[in-house]
């Protein structure tokens, strides 16, 4: 390869924002992330990764190729972490328990401090529990987090809406930017999220929402993780601390629902499990003094949130398919990294790595 090349970087969710950071900083590229929406935006259901709890727990499953995925982010995440470190105000190190109802093994005993918990440490109801060291992200400064040090290094921005990838291929993204020169790319990263459904070039109809709610509560005092994996379908009770003192509790994962807005019957219902798996949500003063009831938690409470996650009946899509402009029909690559669904934090180096090593080897054979 000689001289920069133009990269173009569609969506600043976590793995759009942690993708183009990665590439930016490579060396040799001139990147440009064009969005929508972007993290200091107001908060909207279009744009997931706001809403993320979160905590780092892979969902691999086993799954060689995805366990590597999140434990390279997890790496990652745990040197930003540090003590000290630029964005150690993002982060919290916390102990975190598991409990599965339905016996599941969760396949984590590579995470640190990891034990399996013995039957008289169990909840009511849990076959199996685990424990572990882990970190949590507060999702909107983290994202802002990785937007400067992009910024900071070089990198480009433009707000639009892309209703086709030929549009960037054609006139690249100074078009967007009220010019009329079109600007070359050398290739582009896809990085839509759910919006790979209805964009076109992709149409990727594998893409289907699985919609999360969850209840941001002021609880300075819980500084530890405790999460229960339910055998009823879409429920899945956890209780996430940041380092702000701000506690997320949720939550759902209903597939295919596309409502916008909190139900109020499932904030109850949040309100409800999270207190019942961990009564230390109440102030200290009310536990002090009586079982803390629901009505203990109303006064904490901050917001209520929904987000979309992007997941994809085969799982993550992590390929470059070569296309062409239908003008003057130049190819070229375009690396696709979508299809996380609730693991896009928790995947997002590792998959960001990945995707870098695609678009060189890409740009090296063109």
């Amino acid at each position: 390869m000689s001289g920069r090349k133009n990269i173009v970087v569609l969506g600043a969710g976590v793995v759009g924002l942690t993708t183009a950071l990665l590439i930016q900083e490579k060396g040799g590229y001139d990147v440009t992330i064009i969005a929508e929406t972007f993290p200091s935006d107001p908060k909207t259901i279009k744009y997931c990764s706001q809403w993320a709890g979160g905590h780092h727990v892979s969902f691999a499953n086993g799954d060689p190729k995805m366990q590597k995925i999140d434990s390279d982010t997890f790496k990652v995440m745990w040197e930003l972490s540090a003590p000290g470190g630029d964005a150690e105000g993002c982060f919290l190190r916390i102990h975190e328990t598991e409990f599965f109802y339905d016996g599941r093994d969760a396949h984590l005993d590579w995470m640190p401090d990891f034990k399996v918990l013995s039957q008289d440490a169990l909840v009511p109801e849990a076959k199996t529990g685990i424990s572990f060291t882990t970190l949590t992200f507060d999702g909107p400064k983290y994202l802002n987090y990785l937007l400067s040090r992009f910024l900071a290094h070089g990198g480009s921005i433009v707000r639009a809406s892309i209703q086709h990838i030929n549009q960037l291929i054609e006139g690249g993204v100074d078009i967007f930017r009220g010019r009329l020169t079109p600007s070359p790319v050398d290739a582009l990263v896809l990085c839509p999220g759910l919006g790979a459904r209805t964009l076109g070039g992709v149409e990727d109809q594998e893409m289907y929402p699985v919609r999360g709610q969850v209840v941001l509560l002021r609880a300075p005092w819980v500084k530890f993780g405790r999460t229960a994996s339910h055998t009823e379908e879409g429920v899945w009770t956890y209780i996430i601390p940041r380092r702000s003192g701000e506690i997320v509790c949720g939550g759902t994962k209903l597939e295919g629902d596309w409502y916008p807005a909190p139900r109020p019957e499932t904030t109850e219902d949040i309100l409800q499990r999270c207190l019942a798996l961990c009564p230390e949500l109440a102030p200290p003063e009310v536990r002090a003094q009586r079982a803390p009831t629901v009505d203990d938690l109303r006064a904490l409470i901050i917001e209520v949130g929904v987000g979309l996650r992007p997941a994809r009946k085969s799982g993550l899509r992590l390929e470059t398919v070569w296309v062409s402009a239908s003008i003057d029909g130049r190819k070229l690559p375009a690396v696709l990294n979508y299809g996380h669904s609730g693991s896009g934090f928790q995947s997002s180096w590792g998959s960001a790595i990945i995707a870098l090593d695609l678009l060189e080897e890409a740009l090296r054979s063109s």
